[in-house]
């Protein structure tokens, strides 16, 4: 079904514009276009209103007016916070701290460091996407010159426990910066940080306005040539109508908060608990209990979340997801792979304030037959959904292959997906999709007798050339044909296997035995998976 109007549930990776967001840049426009480092009349008109959103800003993120600098985005913010905060320590020593699951900004500056001779170390986290603040803690040296963890994660909305980190920090004696892109404006923000960044578009301000907040006492040098404007950390020109309305707006949603976070908490538990029952094979992943109240996700075994997405788009709803085929660079997300949950098939569903009710319903409507209609013509036996087994006895009784539609169509055969086929590349395009046992290239091979894993004989399914999910399809189309205990290898050259094979084991209850040489298995590139069957 197609809609004129597209209801926007993303706001993780930009919110709308805040209507008093658009009233202050529309008003700031006219009084505040001028240059307000200059003496004349408008020159301190337009200092005026910059003096008085830095008030503003600072307020609600617990800083003082002069610790906080505005920046051209959340990213440079992270960025100048990292590179100068290094910089100001570097008699301490070059050893970064940081979790697995920052931001790209964090990471991107970890590697920049690591290769100019620094030292970094990354902090796991559990399935939850949570730090142990033991863990992080261990991680403190005394050449540590400093340490970042987020205040929640963009992908799961996990909030981490910045307050006890912050607290060893303090104690080894190490600068804690902190990265709010995601909680500031619509929850408090931690005590304890050294350095606070933050992103206007995230709350409802404009794009193009970061914050970076730098407490007093902690070494700073900035990592740029000196320019006098904002306080000699952020060089060029600064927007002074784009900075009021940021700071209007965040203004505006921290009186809002308390209210509307209770009503979008409210929703996403809707959404947490309906989603898995509607929906088979669907993982709800991140803290179920410690997490920021507008966020969810979910990911969908069996499913290319680049189809997924636009069938979703098509009915109506612009969601994100953090699966590789999603991304420009069709890398598995990096916070997904920390977590060791499946990373294909993942949707995010971020609500924007003012989210309806009725939204979220249809969204939930919608969702079950539209994952049906996206898994149907891969020939798995997968219960129907929720939404079809009500429909009546006919719907109850149909082979999950026919959920999608008739059996006339051509890729309900039991053949892969045209669109998932063609992402494998040319070279699986000239393999067969299916042999005789209906799964691509799979055959049984005699095992080794020096190869405890496998007992008698094990089944080898060649899925090299092709990307996820079709090596986890595979795999479960040919699980059900191996005895108790017994193996199945599947050859796989996607960096996505290695996360989503292991991930499929822990939802479907079987026993992942590690990774193999695919030469071992007869393969020329790629790895083997090993998993052994258990009884589910």
């Amino acid at each position: 079904m197609s809609l004129n109007v597209t209801v926007y549930f993303d706001a993780a990776s930009t919110a709308p514009l805040h209507p008093v967001a658009r009233q202050a840049l529309t008003a700031a426009l006219d009084e505040g276009w001028a240059d307000p480092a200059r003496l004349y009349r408008s020159g301190r008109q337009a200092r005026m209103l910059l003096d008085a959103a830095r008030e503003t800003a600072a307020a609600a993120l617990g800083a003082r007016a002069d610790e906080v600098s505005f920046t051209a985005s959340g990213t440079q913010a992270v960025q100048l916070g990292l590179l100068g905060a290094l910089a100001g320590n570097r008699r301490r020593g070059g050893h970064l701290v940081h979790s697995a699951v920052e931001h790209s900004s964090v990471l991107h500056v970890a590697e920049r460091h690591e290769a100019g001779g620094g030292e970094v170390s990354v902090v796991p986290v559990d399935r939850g996407g949570r730090v142990d603040p033991a863990a992080f803690g261990a991680l403190l040296r005394p050449d540590t010159a400093l340490a970042a963890l987020q205040s929640a994660n963009h992908e799961v909305g996990t909030v981490q426990p910045v307050g006890e980190v912050a607290a060893l920090c303090a104690e080894a004696g190490v600068p804690l910066l902190v990265d709010a892109a995601q909680s500031a404006g619509r929850v408090d923000v931690p005590a304890g940080w050294s350095l606070l960044t933050a992103s206007a578009h995230k709350w409802g301000g404009p794009p193009g306005v970061g914050v970076l907040a730098v407490r007093k006492g902690v070494r700073y040098a900035s990592p740029l040539p000196a320019d006098e404007r904002e306080g000699g950390r952020v060089p060029g020109y600064v927007n002074v109508p784009a900075i009021v309305a940021a700071a209007a707006s965040l203004r505006a949603v921290r009186a809002e908060a308390e209210r509307e976070n209770a009503r979008l908490h409210e929703l996403v538990e809707r959404i947490r608990a309906r989603v898995p029952r509607l929906v088979p094979e669907v993982e709800v992943v991140g803290d179920p209990v410690r997490r920021l109240p507008h966020i969810v996700t979910f990911s969908c075994l069996y499913v290319d979340g680049e189809v997924l997405l636009t069938e979703l788009d098509r009915a109506g709803f612009a969601v994100s997801s953090g699966s590789s085929c999603t991304s420009s660079t069709l890398t598995p997300s990096h916070v997904l792979a920390a977590m060791g949950v499946l990373t294909e098939g993942n949707v995010r569903v971020s609500l924007p304030y003012g989210t309806a009710e009725a939204d979220v319903e249809r969204f939930l409507a919608v969702l079950p037959e539209l994952v049906a209609g996206v898994r149907a013509p891969l020939g798995l036996d997968l219960p129907a959904p929720t939404t079809l087994r009500s429909a009546g006895a006919e719907a109850a009784e149909r082979p999950a292959t026919d959920a999608g539609g008739s059996d006339e169509r051509p890729e309900a055969s039991g053949q892969i997906p045209p669109r998932a086929e063609g992402r494998a590349g040319a070279e699986s395009d000239e393999r067969p999709a299916t042999d005789a046992g209906g799964s691509a290239g799979a055959r049984s091979v005699g095992a080794g007798s020096e190869r405890p894993e496998a007992s008698g004989r094990i089944t080898v399914i060649d899925a090299l050339g092709k990307r996820c999910p079709l090596p986890v399809i595979e795999l479960a189309k040919r699980i059900g044909e191996v005895p108790e205990g017994g193996t199945i290898v599947v050859l796989a050259d996607d960096e996505a296997a290695r996360l989503d094979i292991p991930a499929w084991c822990g939802m479907r209850g079987h026993e992942y035995a590690g990774e193999a040489p695919a030469a071992d298995y007869g393969g020329d590139r790629g790895s083997a998976y090993l998993v052994v069957r258990r009884t589910t």
